[in-house]
């Protein structure tokens, strides 16, 4: 068969070689090349082939990938790319391959300009970040676009291959390419090598946001790629990919400035100098988050923030090897920092943390949280405190050695603190609590959860001292908690809005009755769920009290509430969006109260688990589906499957669990 060797525009011509030797009309001998220029120009486009067999017909594909990547970097627009893409894969990793710098002048400017008009036209647009906007991509897929207006892509499993990539890099090209692309790869993930993040570096210039987790099969030569094709990247997650080292972290330091944000997760092979290179490269640089990392030390820390410390706003170090020398460098460097997380530093003593406080550097910190940390004491939590005028949110969490002084010491030294959290503190008892409360005037949320030293102690508390900042209040899964402690609480904060009394089942009617008496403003959350001692009295006095403000009333396992709970919601509760009454002994009757009430418009309810309620309730259900946009029957034994469909059909506006 012949074979085509050029062809091209007005001078049409083609040249083949002939294995016989001869053909009709001229005979030039073997093997020679023969030129024959036209006398007219064809009225068919297409040049004429000379062939051995006339059966076979010539075809494009016989050509060498060279010719084919000179014919595809000349195509015209997007569409006519995302066509021949479609072709074969050959054709789709040929095209792949192209940048947007090997596209001919005349059309890469044709392509930008559309670009450029379609960028106008969405700018022409009010925005509504609310909404999200799909498009059908050219692997016939939808892409995102985020409220920010950049095509965004998410690749999870199987689903993420090199070919995909491919797809899409050529799809949205013409579209200016990807701004975001998240792979969530798994066991399934083993198609996807740097050959994919090379196709992307070429398609998506202005790729600006890059998130790869658990990706075994990517490593230096794709990042790398990326950090040299894509310098608009502003966000980088590297989560679980242990082939990717120092090496292509370096890279994309060197060549992506405008890097905002990077965040690494159990990168066994990155280590202080990728966190050198980031300090010393990244102007720009706003946001590191630190976890798991074998290999980051002192020394990493240390020269990311020497260099960059002026412009971090925000670090989270969790689980790494790191000393006091690392706290004090923070504590030093870190004037822009304004959100600080500390978890899992078991290399770190009390030195650390108190220098850290000492260090004077930390002026601008408003939130601060520490968890997993035995070397902070009290010591420590004093000197952050002072150090830390503007701390606005604290959060403390599993810190064995801090004690009611450490706290308090605390709350009075940040005189800007507004949240308080603390989880897992066993030496926090009801004294540290108490102090708190009257030491900081400016507290407006307290949350203590799981700690067994919070317990009821016959003592007498001034009430002279009152918080009457305080709006919320949650204190979760505390046994020791009991009547005493909590309705002194309620005296101490007379202005609560918010309630969350989850899992104290010590607390009863006596106990909860002087807290929800109390507030002045009206409550409008209020969370009772596990409080199994607690009866319709409390219910109807919360209802009578705080109806015109209460929007979320949860009595999740409450086993002693019943319909006279529901009849005083029914009643006085206006304003009502969320109900969940999951296990208790509710009726149909009760239901049916709910149903009738006309002033009531409930978003949510819950009934999962409410053995007596039947199919009775069916037409109060529909009544109720007028406003509802979640209904959970989940374990209603009485309401059988065909009332399920039947609600399933008729209420296809509200989201049912059954």
């Amino acid at each position: 068969m012949s074979k085509v060797f050029d062809f091209s525009g007005d001078n049409e011509f083609f040249m083949f070689q002939n294995p016989k030797g001869s053909i009709p009309f001229v005979s030039l001998g073997s093997h020679v090349d023969v030129y024959f220029p036209p006398r007219k120009r064809s009225r068919i486009s297409a040049p004429f082939v000379v062939t051995e067999d006339p059966k076979e017909l010539p075809s494009i594909e016989v050509l060498p990938d060279e010719c084919l990547f000179e014919i595809f970097r000349r195509l015209g627009g997007g569409e006519e790319r995302s066509a021949c893409a479609s072709v074969s894969k050959r054709w789709l990793m040929l095209l792949s391959s192209i940048s947007a710098d090997e596209i001919c002048g005349s059309i890469a400017q044709t392509v930008e300009s559309e670009v450029v008009s379609d960028c106008k036209k969405a700018d022409e647009q009010p925005a509504k970040p609310k909404e999200k906007v799909e498009i059908k991509s050219d692997d016939e897929e939808c892409v995102d676009v985020d409220p920010q207006g950049y095509l965004s892509r998410c690749l999870e499993g199987k689903k993420a291959t090199d070919v995909r990539l491919a797809a899409i890099s050529v799809g949205t090209a013409s579209r200016g390419g990807l701004g975001k692309l998240s792979i969530r790869g798994n066991a399934s993930t083993r198609r996807l090598t740097d050959l994919g993040l090379k196709v992307v570096s070429r398609g998506c210039p202005s790729l600006r946001a890059l998130s790869l987790w658990n990706l075994s099969c990517v490593g230096d030569e794709g990042l790398s790629a990326i950090a040299t094709g894509c310098r608009s990247l502003e966000k980088l997650d590297l989560s679980h990919c242990p082939a990717i080292t120092d090496k292509a972290m370096i890279a994309v330091a060197m060549n992506c400035p405008n890097l905002r944000s990077v965040t690494l997760e159990s990168c066994s092979s990155i280590g202080d100098e990728s966190l050198k290179a980031l300090g010393r490269h990244c102007p720009n640089l706003e946001c590191v988050m630190l976890k798991n990392c074998a290999l980051v030390g002192d020394q990493g820390v240390a020269g990311l923030f020497s260099s960059a410390g002026h412009v971090l706003t925000k670090a989270s170090l969790q689980g790494l090897n790191v000393s006091d020398v690392s706290l004090a460098v923070i504590g030093h460097y870190g004037s822009a920092m304004t959100a600080l997380a500390l978890g899992g530093l078991d290399n770190v003593n009390e030195r650390g943390f108190w220098v850290m406080g000492k260090g004077q550097g930390l002026r601008k910190l408003r939130s601060l949280s520490i968890a997993s940390c035995q070397g902070v004491t009290d010591a420590g939590l004093e000197a952050i405190g002072k150090g830390s005028p503007d701390l606005k949110v604290f959060s403390l969490r599993r810190c064995a050695l801090v004690s009611d002084n450490g706290v308090v010491s605390l709350a009075k030294a940040a005189s800007s603190l507004a949240s308080l959290k603390l989880d897992e503190t066993h030496r926090i008892t009801q004294c540290g609590v108490f102090g708190i409360l009257a030491s900081c005037g400016g507290l407006k949320a307290l949350a203590v959860s799981n700690c067994l030293g919070l317990k009821d102690m016959n003592f007498g508390f001034p009430l002279n001292s009152l918080c009457t900042s305080l709006r919320s209040l949650a204190i979760h899964n505390c046994p020791g908690l009991g009547d005493s402690g909590l309705s002194m609480v309620g005296r101490l904060c007379p202005k609560l809005t918010h309630v969350d009394l989850r899992g104290l089942q010590g607390v009863t009617d006596a106990g909860l009755l002087p807290l929800v008496q109390r507030p002045e403003a009206g409550l409008s959350k209020v969370n009772l769920s596990g409080c199994v001692n607690l009866t319709d009295n409390v219910v109807a006095e919360i209802a009578n009290l705080h109806g015109e403000t209460l929007e979320i009333l949860n009595l999740e396992r409450c086993s002693s509430i019943t319909d006279v709970s529901l009849m005083s919601i029914a009643t006085n509760c206006s304003v009502l969006r969320e109900l969940d009454v999951s296990g208790c002994r509710v009726t149909d009757s009760g239901v049916a109260l709910l149903a009738r009430a006309e002033q009531l418009s409930l978003r949510v309810l819950s009934l999962a688990g409410c053995s007596l309620v039947s199919d009775t309730s069916f037409p109060s259900l529909k009544t109720l589906g007028r406003t509802l946009v979640g209904l959970n029957i989940q374990l209603c034994h009485g309401i059988s499957s065909a009332a399920v469909n039947l609600l399933l059909e008729q209420l296809w506006r509200c989201d049912i669990l059954s």
